[in-house]
């Protein structure tokens, strides 16, 4: 599959499903199963103030994340991509997993709310591209207008 197809995959997949759990479990899978090179692909929800673990797929996470850490909470908070070629040489980069060496992270949002981030990581360094970037952000995109997102799940709104 290429990335180009990426979201139209996902679309599929969809179909007439507007709640996001299932969808976003089946978005990870189908990252983690699309992309060579990852070592984890998933979601974190933004609940409370904090961004809590959706579904994944890879090897057990942190399953809660302030926005004040980490690459998750810095997109959440800045609310735009981030793509860290080398998460040893980001501050307060939070290691759930020794082997990750790059991430990319695109913050979930809709009609100004912060639903939460899509977070990808890599055991191998600088493995994000600009293609990369720009086909996450499209299945995010997919998969924020194909949800109907409950108001509770970003209660603040602004993070």
């Amino acid at each position: 599959m290429t990335l180009q197809t990426l979201a139209a995959q996902l679309e599929a997949l969809i179909g007439r499903e507007r709640d996001p759990l299932p969808n976003l479990a089946n978005a990870s899978a189908l990252i983690f199963h699309s992309l060579e090179g990852l070592n984890w692909a998933g979601f974190y929800l933004y609940k409370g103030g904090e961004l809590v673990l959706g579904p994944f797929q890879g090897k057990p996470a942190c399953v809660r994340i302030a926005l004040e850490r980490g690459v998750c909470g810095a997109a959440a908070r800045q609310r735009r991509t981030l793509v860290v070629d080398d998460v040893h040489a980001f501050a307060g980069h939070i290691a759930c997993d020794a082997a990750s060496k790059s991430e990319l992270v695109v913050p979930l949002i809709h009609d100004g709310r912060l639903l939460g981030v899509l977070d990808v990581d890599s055991p191998m360094l600088a493995r994000f591209s600009q293609t990369d970037v720009q086909a996450l952000q499209e299945l995010c995109r997919v998969l924020v207008l194909s949800c109907d997102w409950p108001v509770a799940l970003s209660s603040t709104g602004r993070g």
